[in-house]
């Protein structure tokens, strides 16, 4: 299965739809509060709580429209259910060696989870383009800002169904 769009795992979703709620239903109405307090207490100009409040509204605002698209525009993948689990799909967790044999173990997600501290790549990364499809064996050029690298596809592993 080749995800088109914006692809995200089940885990992904949840996090964007939690951030979305925690914001929306949490920090946004404390805000309102304290921008309503503050905007109470007279001269606004020169009122630190009354600005910091309206800028950190802004802000959430932004990001509250930014999660909506993202979300409206995901794609949701459940990596256990990938059909072809001897190729590198959506989801996949690959081990791959270099020509020194150095290891690295990557799990390709959604580029809205990814994680390089959890070797957890967005699906439009340079390296995940490289991989994907390949097998067990396979060799693959991965073009870094650095030059080439070529990496052996040592193992893949998906997530067991629940």
């Amino acid at each position: 299965m080749k995800p088109d769009g914006n692809p995200i795992t089940p885990a992904g979703i949840s996090a964007l739809r939690a951030r979305y709620d925690h914001l929306l239903g949490t920090e946004r109405p404390q805000i309102v509060e304290i921008v309503s307090w503050a905007a109470g207490n007279g001269d606004r100009s020169e009122n630190g709580d009354y600005l910091y409040g309206r800028k950190r509204m802004r802000e959430i605002d932004r990001e509250l429209a930014f999660l909506a698209r993202r979300m409206k525009a995901a794609r949701v993948i459940d990596p256990a259910r990938q059909e072809d689990h001897s190729r590198v799909l959506f989801g996949a967790t690959v081990e791959i060696a270099d020509e020194d044999d150095n290891r690295k173990v990557l799990t390709l997600v959604g580029d809205d989870e990814q994680d390089a501290t959890a070797s957890q790549i967005g699906w439009s990364a340079p390296i995940a383009r490289a991989l994907r499809g390949a097998r067990v064996g396979d060799l693959r050029t991965v073009r870094l800002p650095g030059g080439e690298k070529q990496w052996e596809i040592m193992s893949i592993t998906y997530p067991a169904a629940t």
